[in-house]
């Protein structure tokens, strides 16, 4: 004769069978005040980012990761039992992620859709069941941009040149000669200020130019340009 629970072990997935089992052989207490949490981390989308835990219970028998706040069983990412020996992935799982036995998780190559919030749980071997919370933010870098003008040599007082700052940052900055452009009367921003406008262009305007992008977590700038005055 079969025990009920040993049926349903069955007919369950995988990871929801250890998931059973997990809370057959911990015992489960309500969650407590503890200050067990997960560390908020800021990262560049493509690198490989570890959320570490704080104030992590003495002797954690099983860790549960989940994405969100709170257990959800859909958004568990994956846990483990450490005197088990046992890892399994949940349904959260993308192939991306690993609980290491210190409790942590292991993120690769990180996507803006990574943003948000997660959950662990702590399972001590005595004592009540610790729930953490924190957050990632995964930020888009910038892209080196780079600097086209519609002609490098102009004739002064005659022509005019437009310098272009090829980007899709929003925030753009202008230099001449290695300082911030103070922009002159013959000089106009443009589409954003991606665009440049000297018309006419003067002696004084023969230099060195580049553009700068940034957000609030880096930034770039294009290789400098030199844009030659002739008088004719």
């Amino acid at each position: 004769m079969e025990f009920p629970a040993a049926q349903n072990l069955r007919e369950l997935a995988p990871w929801q069978g250890i998931l059973l089992a997990v809370s057959l052989l911990i015992f489960w207490s309500p969650p407590s005040t503890s200050q067990l949490t997960i560390v908020s981390t800021n990262a560049p989308e493509g690198k490989d980012v570890i959320l570490n835990i704080l104030n992590k219970p003495d002797n954690t028998r099983a860790f549960m990761w989940y994405r969100g706040v709170g257990e959800n069983s859909s958004c568990l990412i994956a846990f483990t039992v450490m005197h088990l020996r046992t890892y399994e992935n949940g349904p959260a799982y993308t192939g991306r992620e690993k609980v290491n036995f210190d409790g942590s998780l292991l993120l690769e190559d990180v996507t803006l859709n990574d943003t948000g919030d997660f959950t662990i749980v702590a399972f001590p071997q005595e004592g009540k069941v610790e729930t953490g919370f924190g957050r990632l933010h995964v930020y888009q870098t910038v892209r080196k941009p780079i600097l086209l003008a519609t002609k490098t040599r102009a004739r002064e007082n005659m022509d005019f040149v437009i310098l272009t700052c090829g980007t899709d940052a929003t925030s753009i900055e202008w230099f001449f000669n290695g300082r911030r452009l103070a922009l002159r009367k013959t000089m106009e921003l443009a589409e954003h200020n991606t665009a440049l406008i000297i018309d006419p262009v003067r002696r004084e305007d023969e230099g060195f130019y580049h553009c700068e992008v940034f957000n609030a977590f880096s930034f770039y700038k294009s290789d400098p340009l030199i844009l030659y005055v002739v008088q004719e």
